[in-house]
């Protein structure tokens, strides 16, 4: 794949930032007694999908016409794979499947096998094998089977290794992989399955050619993965999380329980659109909760957010970063209604967010665009230009490019969610207390047409993003325009930012 990213695209200078002492107990004069509706964490985390420790057993029979896999046999499953008839269903004895020992040795199903793992059925890879299955028939389904120990490169999975259309991968446990444990292609259905300790990426949504659409990730549990550190190995490159999504159109990611990841927990890069996340529990990741970056249209409801960003947002806090590194963080990406999808802008609304470091911040690089050496998304122009030389000047200087050739965080819109921070629990004084919208001063290159504070002007006050009836518990701060400028609750319901109408404060720690 060979596509890098920088973690946080920040500003080209530091900014100091000042931090107000936290107040004492307020709340919104003229605000509602009551509280916006918020569903409870526990509602979440009772119905949360805890799949690794007690996954679902497979049939303890060959079903009727089933070809039988022999561990014993090695190299038995790809052998009969490749001697039989598409929709051939496979069933896998109890006990270690292995494939030849050649590292490109791997099962290359066709359209529309299925493979059943009896109780005990593993297709060990030994730290031999690269890929388990590749290959691009479609509507292949894999349940009951774990896959472990396969040693894919960076960017490439064990699972679909070539990113076929309509897979299923149901109660499947893919576990101690090296790159990423699972590809996704169109149309994949991916549910009630444990993504664990892999060493990039629990799932990498990638397809090298045309967009994935349809994609479904349903009560799978995605815990521990970038076991390799991919982050420090290549310092900036944004090449991990539990699951990272590229170009995406359309995908519904519920009732996962994300947690305990080595970074981000879901992390979505470039030119994603049309996403539903929701009802979820992502905690403890090392990283923020999730992250939408260069991405379109969403709605992020009822998902339970607790405990994420601690290591990440530690370290930068260390190092006197002022930058509110979020657990919720918001990338140039915002609701474009020429881009068809389920909704005209991103919502997040519903959810509770529980001792996290920070909040949600909303940012935007002024010099990242189009055709902008400062652009990570390297080659990659937005969904509204099709041809990236076309963002130059003049052209870029007037519409429609001025607007189209940058990815823009706008038309977001913030409501009842509840959100909580008590820093003893976090162990934290400063710089884990922030909600934040702003962009950097724009510098780069000189032909720049957004250079000055023109970017931050119109993230924080002419884009249409909008906080409003939430619920505050804990001593929160609002970062507005540039890192700087960092508010109490009063200045950030006041002029001229006028954020969080309806919401109510108060500023005793968790509440």
């Amino acid at each position: 794949m060979g596509i890098k990213r920088r973690h946080w695209a920040l500003a080209a200078a530091p900014l100091a930032l000042a931090l107000l002492a936290a107040t004492g107990c307020e709340s919104t004069p003229g605000a509602p007694a009551a509280e916006p509706t918020v569903a409870p964490s526990t509602s979440v985390a009772r119905s949360v999908a805890r799949v690794c420790a007690k996954p679902a057993a497979g049939p303890a029979k060959a079903p009727a016409g089933a070809v039988t896999v022999d561990p014993a046999v090695v190299g038995d499953l790809a052998t009969k794979t490749k001697s039989s008839p598409p929709n051939t269903t496979f069933w896998l004895r109890p006990g270690k499947h292995r494939l030849d020992p050649d590292r490109y040795s791997q099962v290359i199903p066709k359209k529309g096998n299925r493979y059943l793992g009896a109780p005990g059925a593993v297709l060990d890879g030994r730290k031999t094998n690269r890929y388990a299955f590749g290959g691009t028939a479609r509507d292949v389904t894999i349940r009951h089977l774990t896959v472990q120990r396969f040693v894919a490169p960076p960017d490439e999975g064990v699972v679909n290794h070539d990113s076929a259309d309509g897979w299923v991968i149901e109660h499947a446990t893919i576990q101690h992989n090296s790159g990423a444990g699972l590809m996704a292609g169109a149309r994949q259905r991916v549910r009630a399955s444990c993504l664990r300790d892999n060493g990039q990426y629990g799932m990498n949504a990638y397809k090298a050619t045309g967009r994935i659409s349809g994609l479904v990730v349903e009560g799978n549990e995605i815990v521990g993965n970038n076991t390799d550190d991919w982050e420090r190995r290549r310092k900036g490159c944004g090449c991990t999380g539990g699951i990272k999504f590229w170009a995406v159109n359309g995908a519904d990611v519920r009732g996962n329980w994300v947690h305990d990841n080595h970074g981000t927990g879901l992390w979505a890069d470039t030119n994603n659109n049309d996403f539903r996340i929701e009802d979820n529990v992502l905690e403890a990741n090392d990283g923020a909760a999730l992250i939408y970056e260069t991405s379109y249209n969403a709605v992020i409801r009822k998902n339970t957010v607790r405990r994420n960003n601690w290591v990440e947002g530690r370290r930068y806090a260390d190092r006197g970063d002022s930058f509110p590194f979020a657990t919720i963080y918001l990338s140039e990406s915002g609701g474009e209604p020429r881009i068809r999808a389920r909704t005209d802008k991103i919502e997040i609304y519903r959810n509770v967010l529980e001792n996290n470091w920070s909040g949600i911040t909303l940012w935007e690089n002024a010099d990242r665009f189009c055709n902008s050496p400062a652009n990570t998304s390297s080659g990659e122009c937005t969904l509204l230009v099709k041809n990236t030389d076309r963002c130059a000047r003049p052209a870029i200087a007037t519409a429609p490019l001025y607007a189209d050739c940058r990815w823009k965080t706008q038309r977001v819109d913030i409501h009842d969610n509840r959100f909580v921070l008590d820093k003893s629990v976090v162990e934290c004084t400063v710089m884990c207390d922030r909600m934040a919208v702003l962009a950097n001063y724009g510098t780069y290159p000189d032909w720049s047409p957004y250079q000055g504070e023109r970017v931050a002007e119109a993230i924080t006050r002419k884009q249409h993003n909008r906080w409003h009836d939430n619920v505050y518990l804990g001593p929160w701060k609002f970062v507005a325009r540039d890192p700087s400028r960092v508010l109490d609750f009063g200045q950030w319901q006041g002029t001229p930012y006028q954020q969080d109408a309806g919401s109510t404060f108060r500023a005793r720690d968790g509440g």
